[in-house]
């Protein structure tokens, strides 16, 4: 298997790249071909994944490792292929990704195409706390420790919830606001401000 390619980029279109090697051009699939537009007609090492079937080779390239490893993770998941492991990657950063497996965010995962609620299930189900060599630097305390800031803002952010009902709004208008909560880390008092905020946009 190819661990990377180096090489020039000499074709960018809108679901892979070509790097020329040597006087032969790799068709790399990647999930945002664009954002290698900076390096059309200049050398680039491009991270690969080489998916093999009967009738079918295909490499996958990556701008990162980190984009690399969680390609990988997200193939043993029951229910999603390289293209679909490539549209999640294309819709949303490592990061962001690892974050919502970590906090069970499946709404957040659903977002993504082709992902229904069984399949974010699944992601959390497989992935949670096994994507700690994947993205390291990301979040240094969000696997080791259990009082980590982040653990700390979901506490919040479920105080901020219930007070959001107790002031007489419905699950279901709380429901609206609580993805865009959810990419925040404020407390409790700053959650409730902002989602009260978002409920006078949405009247």
């Amino acid at each position: 298997m190819y661990e990377y390619i180096k090489g020039e980029i000499a074709l960018i279109s809108t679901e892979y790249i070509v790097v020329d090697h040597q006087g032969i051009g790799y068709q790399l699939f990647m999930p945002n071909p664009f954002v290698m537009s900076q390096k059309q007609g200049q050398t680039a090492q491009i991270y690969t994944y080489q998916h093999v079937r009967e009738d079918q080779l295909t490499l996958f390239g990556f701008p990162s490792m980190e984009e690399k490893l969680l390609f990988m993770k997200l193939l043993n998941v029951s229910g999603i292929g390289p293209k679909g492991a490539l549209a999640i990657l294309a819709s949303g950063a490592p990061e962001q990704v690892i974050e919502a497996i970590e906090n069970e965010n499946d709404t957040f995962l659903t977002k993504f195409p082709g992902v229904g609620k069984k399949t974010a299930r699944q992601m959390i189900l497989d992935l949670k706390g096994k994507l700690q060599d994947v993205v390291p630097d990301y979040f240094p305390n969000l696997f080791t420790d259990p009082k980590s800031s982040l653990a700390s803002d979901k506490k919040e952010l479920e105080e901020a919830i219930l007070a959001l009902k107790a002031l007489g709004y419905s699950e279901r208008e709380v429901k609206k606001v609580e993805p865009a909560l959810r990419k925040e880390a404020l407390t409790t008092d700053e959650y409730i401000k902002k989602g009260l905020r978002l409920m006078l946009k949405l009247s």
